[in-house]
C-alpha cells in the first residue's frame, strides 16, 4: 500500500498493544460492570490496571481517568460538561483559532446556547501567546481551552504558562493533548491542567477509545455527563466499557512513558532528514510553522506553485495529507495555517507528513524521492 507518513491522522497499532488486547476478546470477556462474578471482577481489575497506567503518564491518579471512546468525546465532554455545570457562574470560554475541530465545533454549539467565545490567533509561528490568552479572559470566563501540540502544523503550546494564569484567575483549563503525549513533556499537576483530552489511536493503540482526565483536587472540577444511562464512570460517561481497546490503551501508554523520550528523538532525526531531502532535491519548499517548537514526527510544508491536492493525486504510494483527517474532504485551504497569517496560495499548497515509530530511512529516502518527482512534473506542466 505504500508509504505510510500520515502518523497524525492515525497510527499502526503496535504488535505488543494487540497481543495484551487479545485475551479480552475471547477469554477474560466479562463486562467491566458486572460485580457478581469472575468474568466481571477479572475485566474490571484490567480496566483498573489501565486507569492507572494512563493517569501515570500524564501525572494524575487513576481515578481522574474517564474512558470514552475517542477524543472528539472527551472534547465535547469538556466543554459542554464544563459549561453545563458551570453556566450559571458565567457564560464566556477561551479558546484559540487552531484548535481541533472537536473543540471549536462544540464552541460553536455553547454559542448557539447563548455562550460566549473568544477565538485567540496564533503569531506567525503557530504558537499562542499567553499573554493574549491573558487578555481574552474576563471575570465571566469559565473555561480556557489550548491544545497542547497542534494536529496540522505541530505547534507545542505553552501549556505550563497558560495554567498558570488561569489558576491566578480561577478559570478552568482544559488541554487537548491527543498529539502531544508521549513526544512532549506533558503533567497535569505541573502544568495547572483541569481537563485533558486523550486518544489511544494517535499513541499506537486501538481506535474507538479516548479518555478525559478530570481533575479532582485543588480544585475538583466538576461537569454534567452528556450521555445517559447506567452511570458508568462515576455518572460522567454511561455505556459499556470497552475492555479490550481500554486494556490496549492502557499498554500504549505504558510503552510510551518507557520509549516515548528515546523515540522522539529518533523519530525527530527522520523528520528532519526529509525536510532535508525535500531541500536539496527540488526549490520552493517552505516549512510552515516553527521547526524547533513542534512535535518530533511533524513537518508541514508547501511546495510554490504546486496544490496540494494535485500533488496527493500523484503521490498513490505516498500517504500524506493537507491537513486533518477530520477535515481531509474539504478543498478548503487549512484554517489552521490561515490562522497564522499564511496566505491562500501557499495554505492550498501545504502537505502535512506525520513520521512515526515505524517508518524508516529507507521510507524516508523513498518518500521525498516521489514527492521531489512530482512536484517538478506538476509545475512543468504548468509552465
Amino acid at each position: 500500500m505504500g508509504v505510510y507518513l500520515d502518523n497524525h491522522s492515525t497510527t499502526r497499532v503496535d504488535p505488543r498493544v494487540v497481543e495484551v488486547m487479545l485475551p479480552y476478546f475471547t477469554e477474560t470477556y466479562g463486562n467491566a460492570a458486572s460485580r457478581s462474578h469472575a468474568f466481571g471482577w477479572a475485566s474490571e481489575a484490567a480496566v483498573e490496571d489501565a486507569r492507572a497506567a494512563i493517569g501515570a503518564l500524564i501525572g494524575a491518579s487513576p481515578a481522574e481517568i474517564v474512558f470514552t471512546s475517542g477524543a472528539t468525546e472527551s472534547n465535547n465532554l469538556a466543554l459542554k460538561g464544563v459549561a453545563e455545570h458551570h453556566g450559571s457562574r458565567g457564560r464566556h470560554i477561551v479558546t484559540t483559532a487552531i484548535e481541533h475541530k472537536a473543540v471549536l465545533d462544540s464552541c460553536h454549539h455553547l454559542e448557539r446556547l447563548g455562550f460566549e467565545v473568544s477565538v485567540v490567533s496564533p503569531g506567525g509561528d503557530g504558537v499562542v501567546d499567553p499573554d493574549a490568552i491573558a487578555r481574552a479572559i474576563t471575570d465571566r470566563t469559565i473555561l480556557v481551552s489550548v491544545m497542547l501540540a497542534n494536529n496540522e502544523m505541530g505547534a507545542i503550546q505553552p501549556i505550563e504558562a497558560i495554567g498558570r494564569l488561569t489558576r491566578e484567575r480561577k478559570v478552568l483549563f482544559h488541554c487537548d493533548a491527543v498529539q502531544g503525549i508521549g513526544r512532549t513533556a506533558f503533567d497535569v499537576e505541573r502544568m495547572g491542567v483541569d481537563l485533558a483530552s486523550l486518544s489511544a489511536h494517535k499513541i499506537y493503540g486501538p481506535k474507538g477509545v479516548g479518555a478525559l482526565y478530570v481533575r479532582r483536587s485543588r480544585p475538583r472540577v466538576q461537569l454534567i455527563g452528556q450521555i445517559d444511562g447506567g452511570g458508568h464512570e462515576r455518572g460522567l460517561r454511561s455505556g459499556t466499557l470497552n475492555v479490550p481497546a481500554i486494556v490496549g490503551f492502557g499498554k500504549a501508554c505504558g510503552l510510551m512513558a518507557e520509549e516515548g523520550v528515546a523515540e522522539s528523538v529518533r523519530v525527530r532525526g527522520l523528520r528532519d532528514r526529509l525536510l532535508s531531502r525535500l531541500r536539496t532535491s527540488i526549490e520552493g519548499v517552505l516549512v510552515n510553522g516553527d521547526l524547533e517548537r513542534r512535535h518530533p514526527g511533524n513537518l508541514n510544508v508547501s511546495f510554490a506553485g504546486v496544490r496540494s491536492d494535485a500533488l496527493m493525486g500523484a503521490l498513490h504510494d505516498v500517504a500524506v495529507s493537507s491537513g486533518s483527517a477530520c477535515t481531509s474532504a474539504s478543498l478548503e485551504p487549512s484554517y489552521v495555517l490561515r490562522a497564522m497569517g499564511i496566505d491562500e496560495e501557499r495554505a492550498a499548497g501545504s502537505i502535512r507528513f506525520g513520521v512515526g515509530r515505524f517508518t524508516t530511512e529507507e521510507e524516508i529516502e523513498f518518500a521525498a524521492r516521489r514527492v521531489a518527482e512530482e512536484a517538478r512534473k506538476l509545475r512543468s506542466d504548468q509552465a
